[in-house]
Formats: structure tokens, C-alpha cells, sequence
């Protein structure tokens, strides 16, 4: 799902970012009018949680992975806007500090991930559901589809993306400069991880987690933050320990073979069509991150054994929760502060 750079042209770059600048501003707004000091929690964890969730790797038949983003269940426990904010803060930090996703095509990341997954499964968990009994079956039910139709619909995004790369920007011979994949081979492969394995994990983890709510806090399921946000937060709290777990247990995403399809090596790319587009290349390795696919630079040597991978897989789950949680700590305050301000005036 992380589309890194050199896949996309920059000028399908930059319409990744005019598409989803005014999505963040208007974000923000919405969110500044729920926003207080128990709120700010709820987003940290809701980052954090979609961060470590996305170091899963799911094997996919034919030698591939996918993974969850966890947009689901915050657009249904926060709001699709405050999900858009939490999955966006945390892919931010997966391309920055790992680069798992690139900074060019950090905008359709973003249009992806953290806009069409938590829109859609939010719209489709409303409308069948947003106006039943708050223990209702047909809460975790239609969150878990929603969520599955969600991630779906922004896999067949991703494959589009790709897909019309080599039809619009290619040589005068009609070589593609970027992704070389047409969209016949781009969609089918993006919708066969994840309709079998990603979109599963994705409605489970939503579904569950909605449930679970239901069963311990049902105050928490209810249609407006407002609403909920003194009760929500001691049950929130809870799901640190869920995260923890999620650390713990982070070294199983080694175990899943091969890469995610789209985001493979530029050998990968001349193995299968015999050459490397001019401008993927070109893109491509031009920020890496400091620590690089979730590992500790040298340790371990170029080809680091499963104990290594392991070390900087944990070590890179920690770094980045700490540094997700700090940085929406931070915004959400700020966010807070100003809209305080403004109200005291």
C-alpha cells in the first residue's frame, strides 16, 4: 500500500498533495471543535496504533505481503477526521524516518490510506448501522465490512495510481519512465492481497476492537466524540496494552516472504521487464531514512541474519510510537491551545 518514490511522476506527485492539503486543513477544522485535553489521548493512541499495526506483514499467495492500517477502526471509535489526522501523522513518520513510503508520493499515501480507508468505512458503518442500538450486533458488524470495503477500494486506488504511469508518462518508443506495471496487472494484484488477506485482518482488527468496546465501554460507541470523550478515555487507555502486545509479537511481519507488490527493489523491477524506467530510477533511491526498512544502519552487515532484522524491527516499533505519539501530542496540543485562545478572546 506505501507506494515509494519513483513509482508515481512528480507531477502525479504533486496533485497526491493538492489533492490532500485542503483534506488536512479541513481535518484540522473539524477536529479543533471537539479537541480538549481528553481527546489528545485518544489521537496518540489511535497513531500509534495504526503505526505498529502496519509492521504486520500478511503473506499473499504468489510470494508478496500486504499489511492492515488500522483506519477503520479509528474513523469508527474517532471520526474519519481525527482517523485522517492519526494515519497521516504515522505514515509521515514511517516515510521520514524508515522509508517505508516515499516523500513525493507521501500526498497519495496519504489520499490512500489515511482518506479513502477511513471515509469509506466510515460512511458504509453510519449508514447501516449509525442509528442502532449502541450494543447492536450490526455495530462491529458493518464496521468490520466497512473497513474491509474500505481498504479494498483504496488497494484499487494504489493500483490505478500505478497503472496509468506507463500510459502517461512514457518515451517517445513508449517506454514507461515510472511504474512500468499497466493497470491490467496493477489492479488485480493490488486486490488479490488485499481482498484475501489484508482487507480480513483489517475488518477482524475492526470489527474485534469494536466489539470489544461494545462489551467493556459502550458509551464509547456513539455518534458524537463529544459525547464520549471522559468515558472513552479511561477505555482507551486499555488499548496501550493492546499496542504493547503488538511490539512484542511486531518480529512476526519478518516471517512473511518477499515484498509488497509496488514497492519492490529496482533489481526486482529489471528482473521481470529486462530494463529500469529512467525516471524510477532516478527518484528512487533518493532518501532512504535513518533507519532504513525498519533496521539499524550496519548492524548486522548487508544482508542482516532474522536475529538482527529482529533487534531493528524492535527497536524500530518502540522509536517510532514514541516519536508518533510526541509529535500528535504535540500538534493536538497546539491545535488545542489556539482554538482555547480564540475562545478566551
Amino acid at each position: 500500500m506505501h507506494i515509494p518514490d519513483g513509482y508515481l511522476s512528480p507531477a502525479t506527485c504533486v496533485v497526491g498533495y493538492a489533492i490532500m492539503i485542503p483534506f488536512w486543513a479541513t481535518a484540522v477544522k473539524k477536529v479543533k471543535a471537539a479537541l480538549n485535553t481528553k481527546l489528545i489521548p485518544l489521537m496518540v493512541i489511535g497513531a500509534a496504533f495504526s503505526f505498529v499495526l502496519m509492521m504486520f506483514n500478511v503473506p499473499i499467495p504468489g510470494g508478496t505481503t500486504a499489511h492492515a492500517v488500522g483506519a477503520g477502526i479509528l474513523a469508527v471509535l474517532l471520526g474519519p477526521w481525527a482517523a485522517t489526522i492519526c494515519v497521516s501523522i504515522a505514515l509521515a513518520i514511517q516515510a521520514l524516518l524508515f522509508g517505508d513510503g516515499g516523500i513525493f508520493s507521501f500526498g497519495f499515501n496519504c489520499f490512500n490510506m489515511a482518506l479513502v480507508i477511513p471515509f469509506v468505512s466510515f460512511f458504509i458503518y453510519q449508514w447501516f448501522a449509525g442509528k442502532s442500538d449502541v450494543m447492536s450486533n450490526k455495530r462491529w458488524i458493518w464496521g468490520a465490512i466497512g473497513s474491509y470495503i474500505g481498504i479494498n477500494l483504496a488497494a484499487t486506488c494504489v493500483g490505478i495510481e500505478l497503472g496509468l504511469q506507463p500510459v502517461l508518462f512514457h518515451t517517445a518508443q513508449g517506454v514507461p519512465l515510472y511504474s512500468p506495471f499497466p493497470i491490467s496487472v496493477s489492479v488485480p494484484a493490488m486486490l488479490l492481497a488485499h481482498l484475501l488477506m489484508a482487507g480480513p485482518v483489517e475488518a477482524i482488527v475492526t470489527g474485534g476492537v469494536t466489539r470489544y468496546f461494545q462489551l467493556t465501554n459502550p458509551s464509547v460507541i456513539s455518534d458524537q466524540i463529544a459525547a464520549r470523550l471522559a468515558p472513552a478515555k479511561a477505555a482507551f487507555n486499555k488499548l496501550w496494552y493492546v499496542i504493547i502486545a503488538l511490539i512484542v509479537l511486531v518480529p512476526l511481519g519478518l516471517l512473511a516472504p518477499g515484498g509488497a507488490f509496488g514497492e519492490g527493489e529496482i533489481s526486482d523491477i529489471k528482473q521481470v521487464f529486462g530494463f529500469v524506467p529512467a525516471g524510477l530510477a532516478s527518484l528512487r533511491d533518493h532518501y532512504s531514512g535513518l533507519l532504513q526498512d525498519y533496521g539499524i544502519p550496519g548492524y548486522g552487515g548487508a544482508n542482516p541474519d532474522l536475529w538482527h532484522q529482529t533487534v531493528g524491527y524492535y527497536l524500530a516499533a518502540v522509536v517510532g510510537i514514541v516519536i508518533i505519539a510526541g509529535i500528535t501530542f504535540l500538534i493536538t496540543r497546539l491545535i488545542a491551545a489556539r482554538e482555547a485562545k480564540k475562545s478566551s478572546t
